[in-house]
This record gives C-alpha cells, structure tokens and sequence, in this order.
C-alpha cells in the first residue's frame, strides 16, 4: 500500500511539475524582444528621453541604428589610419589637408 501511495505522490508531482518546466523553457526571448531588451538599455545609458528617445527605439528596433553605426565605425577607421599615415609622413599644413582628402575619398 505504502508503495502505490507513494508511487501515486510521485506521479501527481511530476504532473503538477510538468507545465512549469514547460513554461519556464518557453520563456527564451524571440529576436525582436532581444532587440527590444538592447535598445531600451542603450536608450537608457545614453540617457535619452521624449521625442528623442522614441526616434531612437524607432530606429534600433527596425534595425537602421546598427547600419549607421557600424558605417560610422568604418569610416571612423578609415580616419584613424589615414592620420596615422600622415602622423608617419609628418605632414603639416596644406599637405597633412590634401593627403588626408585624397586618403579619406580612397
């Protein structure tokens, strides 16, 4: 008898144990509310509010703020190696001016 009783609690447990541990593998995030959790951070460290902080979410949710970031990034690098070269060249002046347009356009 002792042993049906607890062979019964055992399976009532594992039922009642079931959807939980459904439900709590069912929670991982979908990609958009990843994105959402990343935009709302960035917003937030970067202190926006309002209207700017609504064009901001607008923006970082379709996707366009990491475009414009990372082609910011790259032409960021582009700078950062065309002064070095001219840093190497110890350019001065209207030179360091036109190397610098001729590499940046390069």
């Amino acid at each position: 008898m002792k042993k049906v009783f607890a062979a019964a609690v055992l399976l009532a447990a594992q039922f009642a144990l079931t959807p939980q541990l459904l439900a709590a593998e069912e929670k991982k995030p979908t990609p958009q509310q990843q994105r959402m959790k990343d935009c709302n951070a960035d917003a937030k460290a970067k202190e926006l509010k309002g209207d700017e902080r609504k064009s901001f979410m607008k923006g970082c949710l379709s996707g366009k703020q990491t475009e414009a970031k990372d082609a910011r990034s790259a032409q960021q690098e582009k700078m950062k190696a065309c002064n070095a070269d001219a840093k190497t060249k110890e350019l001065k002046g209207a030179e360091r001016k036109a190397f610098m347009s001729d590499c940046l356009k390069n």
